[in-house]
C-alpha cells in the first residue's frame, strides 16, 4: 500500500513540472483576443498575445470565417493543450450580443476541431483570479497580466490583455481544481 502511495505521488509530482498551455480567448466580431500561456509549476510565461481583426464593412460571414481561420492557425502553430473563453456579456445592446455570440461559436468550432476542450469563465472569475477583486477594472486587470507574466508593458490592446487575463485565470483554476482532487479519494 505504500508503495502504491509513493507512485501516487511521483506521478502527481511530475504532472505538476510539466509544462501546460493555455490558450485564452476574448472573442468579438471586429477583434478577437488571444494569448498562448505556460505554466511551469509556479512560473507563468506568454508565448504570444495579440489580436485578430475583421474588417468593419465585410458581412458578417466573411468576418466569421476570418475569425476561425486565424484562431486554427493559431492553435497548429503553438499546439495549446487546453483553452479557455469569457463567458458572453450581455450587454444592453441584443444585436451586438448575438454577433458576439456567432463570434464565440465559431471559436468553440475552431478548437473543437483541433481536438480542445473549452473552459469557460465570466468576468467576475477572470477578474478575481487575475486581481484578487470580482469589480477590478481593465487598467488594474492590465497591470496584474503585466505583473505576473514579468511582462514590460501592458499588452494592447485591451482584448490582448483579456485573453492574458483569461488565460491565466484558468491555469489558476485548473491548478486548483487539479491539486485538491486526489484529497476527495481517500488519501
Amino acid at each position: 500500500m505504500h508503495d502504491a502511495l509513493n507512485l501516487s505521488h511521483a506521478a502527481t509530482a511530475k504532472q505538476a513540472t510539466e509544462p501546460r498551455i493555455a490558450l485564452g480567448i476574448d472573442p468579438g466580431t471586429a477583434i478577437v483576443g488571444y494569448a498562448i500561456v505556460i505554466a511551469q509549476g509556479n512560473t507563468l510565461k506568454m508565448q504570444v498575445c495579440d489580436v485578430i481583426r475583421t474588417p468593419a464593412g465585410m458581412p458578417l460571414a466573411e468576418r466569421l470565417k476570418i475569425i476561425y481561420q486565424n484562431l486554427s492557425a493559431i492553435i497548429e502553430t503553438y499546439h495549446p493543450q487546453e483553452a479557455a473563453m469569457e463567458e458572453l456579456f450581455f450587454a444592453k445592446n441584443a444585436r451586438t450580443a448575438m454577433t458576439v455570440g456567432q463570434a464565440r461559436g465559431v471559436a468553440m468550432l475552431a478548437l473543437a476541431n483541433q481536438g480542445l476542450a473549452v473552459a469557460e469563465y465570466t468576468p467576475k472569475q477572470v477578474k478575481q483570479a487575475v486581481t484578487g477583486y470580482g469589480g477590478a477594472g481593465k487598467e488594474q486587470v492590465g497591470e496584474m497580466v503585466r505583473i505576473l507574466l514579468g511582462l514590460t508593458s501592458v499588452p494592447k490592446p485591451d482584448d490582448a490583455a483579456d485573453a492574458a487575463a483569461i488565460a491565466i485565470c484558468h491555469l489558476n483554476t485548473a491548478t486548483y481544481t487539479y491539486n485538491f482532487s486526489h484529497l476527495s479519494q481517500g488519501s
